[in-house]
């Protein structure tokens, strides 16, 4: 058996005040369901906070009409820091998360209505598709593009993570990782301009930039793929000057967009073919970690440019955990989705306003 990327898991979210933050992407995203909640030191992480243990809080917050979910995450003992200055078009690390929507139109006359931070109007994407961007109140940028790839019909307007747009200082290097190793091999579009209107409204957005979208062509299997979905990457290159990178000074906790988070299978090949390559595992919890409530193995990387790829490889998840039923996940076949009926358990969870 060789490796797996199953999908993009979560990414991680900082924030000071997790549960204000929560009830926000709950009505506007539909992350309403908890897949775990968990406060406990994050010991394996001391060299990306000060060479210190710091205690946190956590969230897993999923949509169940699919997509990846969000990693709420906030210090416990220790105010988060946040940017000096703000994040520019281009800046080093993680920059806008995708959100996918059956409706952009009526998702956009419903943020308007509601006067959120809208950065865009409705526009073609690189990709060709419709879409737009926001800031939510904590700083943080959003992608919303229209989508056909769903797990199942609900009522909220928009689906769950679609994808992310990183900031890189080198397309070349940085496709070493994002295509040879994660599989983001099928290109959607790479353009270069000086001035890409959709970016507009961010900061430095009308400057000289290259922008890659990168798909997977192998369709995603295993465990909970089909929730998970297709997603895309889109890396974008400053030709101007080297951006700043963002978490620079800061820790890795402190507010912004602080890791993705991929599902994987097969994490010791994962870990032999990323140091052939040149990205050595930084953390490995080798054996397993366990939050009581979900379990497994779990690594992190740095791309080219520093940016924080994390790897969690799921031993055991809970289904419903008022009844104690957890699902080992080492005792199914890797390679084999787990029924819908099963996937769909995990909605009883949900948080309802």
């Amino acid at each position: 058996m060789q490796k797996k990327i199953c999908g993009i898991q979560q990414i991680g979210i900082a924030y000071k005040d997790i549960q204000a933050s929560w009830k926000w992407y709950r009505k506007y995203f539909g992350m309403n369901v908890p897949v775990f909640e968990d406060v406990a030191e994050a010991s394996l992480m001391s060299q990306y906070t000060g060479n210190q243990i710091h205690k946190r809080y956590a969230i897993l917050a999923m949509n169940m009409q699919g997509g990846a979910g969000f990693e709420l995450w906030q210090f416990k003992d220790r105010v988060p820091s946040d940017l000096s200055k703000p994040i520019k078009i281009g800046d080093l690390g993680i920059q806008i998360i995708k959100i996918k929507t059956r409706d952009i139109h009526q998702t956009y006359q419903f943020y308007q209505k509601e006067s959120l931070n809208l950065k865009s109007e409705i526009c073609k994407s690189i990709s060709g598709k419709l879409h737009f961007y926001l800031e939510d109140p904590f700083g943080n940028w959003f992608e919303i593009i229209e989508s056909s790839n769903w797990f199942c019909k609900e009522k909220a307007l928009t689906g769950g993570v679609k994808g992310l747009t990183i900031g890189v200082s080198d397309i070349e290097k940085s496709l070493k990782l994002y295509r040879d190793i994660l599989g983001y091999d099928h290109l959607i579009a790479d353009e270069t301009s000086n001035e890409f209107s959709d970016l507009n409204g961010f900061n430095d957005g009308k400057t000289s930039l290259r922008r890659v979208l990168l798909k997977h062509s192998e369709i995603r299997s295993g465990g909970f793929s089909k929730l998970l979905g297709s997603t895309e990457i889109e890396l974008i290159e400053r030709l101007d000057q080297r951006g700043e990178k963002i978490y620079k000074d800061r820790f890795w906790g402190d507010t912004g967009f602080i890791h993705v988070c991929f599902d994987m299978i097969g994490m010791s090949y994962l870990k032999e073919e990323c140091a052939k390559a040149g990205f050595n595992f930084t953390v490995d919890s080798q054996n397993s970690f366990d939050m009581g409530e979900a379990a497994g193995r779990f690594s992190y990387i740095e791309d080219p440019d520093g940016t924080l790829i994390e790897f969690v490889e799921t031993h055991k998840v809970p289904i419903i955990k008022k009844l104690g039923w957890f699902l080992d996940m080492k005792k199914r076949n890797p390679d084999k989705n787990l029924p819908d009926w099963m996937v769909r358990m995990l909605g009883l969870t949900k948080v309802r306003d």
